[in-house]
Order: C-alpha cells, then structure tokens, then sequence
C-alpha cells in the first residue's frame, strides 16, 4: 500500500507570519466561543454573557450561561481541539494526508466500551470509564498486533487499525441489534457525538494543554519525518521512538476526546488539511493552530446543533459531517493529484 506525501515543511518559521495567524484564530475562535454563549433558547444579550464569565449576580440569563453553556461550550472547544491535535500527528505519523484520529480503530474500542456499559443499564459514570477503557485496550491491541515479531511500519500499523476497526464496527452492530428500544436512542446520539454529555471541561482543556506542550519539542523531528523516515534518520531522529510517541501521545488524545464528546467525525480530517493550505507544513505552526482550529469548529457546529431547531438537538458529529464533507470534497478539487 502505498502513501500519500505530505508537503514540505517551510522553514524557517516567520515571528510575523506565527502571530498574525495565531492572532486570527485565536479572535475567530473568541467569536465563536461568544456566539455559543449568546445563542440559545433563551437569548443572553453581552452584559449576561460578561456577568456569567465574571461570576457576578445576575438574572436567568447569565445563570443559563454560567450552568449550562459555559461548560458546554468549553468542553466542545477543548474535545475539537484534541482531535485536530491528533489528527495533525497521525498524518505524520502515517504520512498520509486521508489519517485522522480514528483511523487506528480508537474511536470503534470507545463505542464497544460505552455501548455495553448502557446496555448493562449503567450510569454516566460508568459509561465514560468504559469507553476509556475501550479506547486504551484497542490502541494497545493495534500497537502489540502492528509489530508482531519485529519493528512495525506505518503501513503495517495502518492495515492493523484498519482491521481492528473493523471488527470493532461488527460488534458495535451487534451491541445496537441486541439492545432495548429504550436504550438504542441513546446509543446512537453517543456515537454521532453530544457535547451536552461532556461534564468535566477543565480536565478536557488540561489534556489539551498538556497535549500541546508534549507535542510542541517534536515539532522539528516531526518535520523531518514528514519528509521520509530515511531523511529523518540520516540526519540523526530515532524514528521508531518518536514514531512510538507519536503513536500513544494521539491515541491517548483522541481517547479523551472521544470519552467525552463520542465519536465526532471529520474535525480531526479536514482542520489539519486546510491549515496546511494556509500555514504550510510547519509543525511548529501547524501543531497549535490545528488545536485552536478544530476547537473552534466544534464550537460552531455545537453551537449550531443545539438551535438550528431548537428546542430539538442534533448530533454534534451530524453537523461537522455536514461541513467536512463538502470542505474535503473542495480541497480534493483543488488538488487532483
């Protein structure tokens, strides 16, 4: 099987060029996380939204703000910046641009997990710490089995999560075939994603944070892995570490973000490649922006679940398909090779 190359990265990086694009996603990202926290049901006008932000005393608008949308809109920011993240080192670490977090079968184990926890009838609680475990299990199965009796390739590694996903998918069908009518609506909304259900936004936002600061010292090594794992080992990167790090550090992301939200497809796809289009190949650059993109995009598509036809709620995955599909049919138009 053979991949895709991914562009060359441009050094060196431009002091200008990083704040001006990090300025820009960073003001859009602010537009959007004000939009989540206005738009609603019960609209809040800017001096709720800056008492609900400020912990102040105010009526039930800066109270549906600071209880309800405030986490919300945190948790979705911090779970779309997680798959960017992740999806931006596993078209590294494949080098090939058509990865993305789930690839390597971590979202099909978090399903498994959470789907027999709510067909046991167990608490939220414990359907979180089941689809972790299910995620964890999967990435070191895929791990142990893409080595087998010596080192492992990218490609070897791609074909094992290819097939573990699979199967995760066949028994996925089989938990939603054997389940109550009464519980099947709440699978399916699991797995098409539901920023609702995340309830913990600050540990979400420390993962991501911790994530960026992993990632960010292997931002020159990972250059040169994109550019061949020959190149990166003659000019001096133990390419089986860092590709052994690349590996659990994006499984262990998209793990959590998938705990949190489901699965949400096409964020951790589409956010990496349009970047790319805007910033280039530049891990250093990319790595950051790919986390403050996909946050904001998960924002805006949470956002327009929850009133596109309010009171009513769609998915959250519904939505960044909606946009992704179209987006990567684009960016496949504008490059046809």
């Amino acid at each position: 099987m053979s991949t895709l190359s991914l562009p060359i990265a441009r050094s060196p990086m431009r002091p200008r060029r990083v704040f001006i694009v990090l300025l820009s996603l960073g003001l859009a990202v602010l537009g959007a996380f004000f939009a989540a926290l206005a738009a609603g049901e019960v609209a809040a006008g800017p001096r709720a939204v800056l008492d609900a932000l400020l912990g102040r005393a105010g009526g039930i608008e800066s109270a549906v703000v600071a209880q309800l949308r405030l986490p919300r809109a945190l948790a979705a920011f911090g779970c779309g910046g997680l798959l960017a993240l992740a999806g931006a080192l596993m078209q590294v670490l494949l080098r090939n641009p058509l990865a993305d977090p789930y690839v390597l079968g971590i979202s099909g184990g978090a399903s498994v997990g959470a789907l027999s926890a709510m067909l046991l009838g167990l608490a939220t609680p414990w359907v979180d710490g089941a689809a972790l475990a299910g995620a964890l299990a999967t990435m070191f199965a895929v791990f142990g089995l893409s080595r087998g009796s010596g080192s492992w390739t990218h490609t070897r590694l791609l074909l094992t999560g290819v097939v573990v996903a699979s199967g995760c998918g066949a028994v996925v069908s089989l938990l939603l075939t054997l389940s109550p009518d009464r519980a099947l609506r709440g699978m399916l909304f699991w797995m098409m994603g539901d920023a609702g259900a995340a309830d913990r936004p600050g540990l979400i936002l420390a993962v991501l944070a911790l994530g960026l600061l992993a990632t960010l010292p292997m931002a020159r090594e990972l250059n040169l892995l994109a550019r061949g794992e020959r190149h990166a080992r003659a000019l001096g990167v133990n390419t089986h570490r860092l590709a052994t790090a690349v590996f659990l550090l994006g499984s262990l992301l998209t793990a959590a973000a998938v705990t949190s939200v489901g699965a949400v497809g096409f964020v951790g796809l589409v956010v990496p490649h349009l970047l790319r289009m805007v910033v280039g190949n530049d891990q250093r650059l990319l790595l950051p922006a790919a986390a403050l993109g996909g946050g904001g995009l998960l924002l805006v598509a949470d956002t327009a679940a929850r009133t596109v036809v309010a009171p009513l709620q769609l998915p959250v995955g519904v939505l960044t398909a909606l946009i992704g599909v179209p987006v990567f049919l684009w960016l496949l138009s504008r490059h046809p090779r």
